[in-house]
């Protein structure tokens, strides 16, 4: 017989970093190496950051994954509006003890007047980047929002993060490697990309994500680009070294 129809849907509960959890469907949207190479590079880019902010934030796992790197008194301010995914990210704050340091706001990241006269050291997202109508809209809602903008785009992320960024702060996000919008979007929004992540999933192959780290644009006149690459498995499918140091860097079991 199959699942009745008022039952809760199934959940898990699994290693995010070192000693945190995260509550996650066992049918739905379930966190990734996107997440989590997002928070390296967040976390490297202000690692003394007290106020952190994740816009779409999801089940949490981008924002937990970077909070926790940061100093002991740092605070996170989730913003996220499916009702599912609050729902099962309040279960991990509660499960890992974390309600004093962690407010969860159940909100769209468009919403006029969010967070008005806060600003925040670092901000972190992880947006869709499949637009409507060039893929295939999944019948799971959770699975739909992660990877189709039903909720705006890269470019509303970009808006909201330049509008709550602090003087000096840093705005990092993931995106598609290939998608022109990746570069564009913080352009049209008075953001200056100063660190670029390409992420190989294979050895040989292209690209298939990218981390960026943004800058205020009158924060950035003097500062230089940087390029780097991370290769997952290399052309025989093997986990490279650099892959072992970043999950050693944070927190992940090898």
């Amino acid at each position: 017989m199959g699942r009745p129809a008022s039952a809760e849907p199934a959940t898990t509960l699994d290693k995010l970093v070192g000693s945190w959890s995260v509550v996650q469907l066992q049918r739905g949207h379930r966190f990734s190496t996107d997440d989590v190479v997002t928070a390296w590079r967040a976390r490297a880019a202000v690692p003394e950051a007290r106020r952190l902010l994740d816009l779409g934030s999801g089940i949490g796992s981008v924002g937990l994954s970077t909070l926790y790197h940061l100093p002991a008194d740092a605070t996170l301010v989730a913003v996220e509006a499916q009702d599912i995914s609050v729902g099962l990210f309040r279960r991990t704050l509660t499960h890992n003890g974390l309600e004093a340091r962690v407010t969860s706001i159940h909100s769209d990241l468009r919403a006029e007047g969010l967070l008005e006269g806060h600003q925040f050291e670092l901000i972190t997202g992880s947006p869709p980047y499949v637009p409507v109508g060039k893929g295939l809209i999944s019948s799971n809602t959770q699975r739909a929002h992660a990877r189709i903008e039903l909720r705006g785009s890269i470019f509303d992320y970009c808006r909201t993060a330049r509008r709550l960024l602090a003087p000096q702060g840093r705005f990092c996000f993931v995106m598609a490697a290939s998608d022109p919008r990746t570069e564009a979007a913080p352009v049209e929004h008075g953001l200056t990309v100063v660190e670029r992540t390409d992420v190989v999933f294979r050895g040989g192959r292209p690209a298939h994500i990218a981390t960026l780290v943004c800058a205020r644009e009158e924060d950035a006149a003097e500062l230089d680009r940087v390029e780097r690459e991370l290769v997952i498995r290399d052309e025989a499918g093997e986990w490279t070294e650099d892959y072992h140091q970043f999950r050693r860097e944070m927190g992940i079991e090898v």
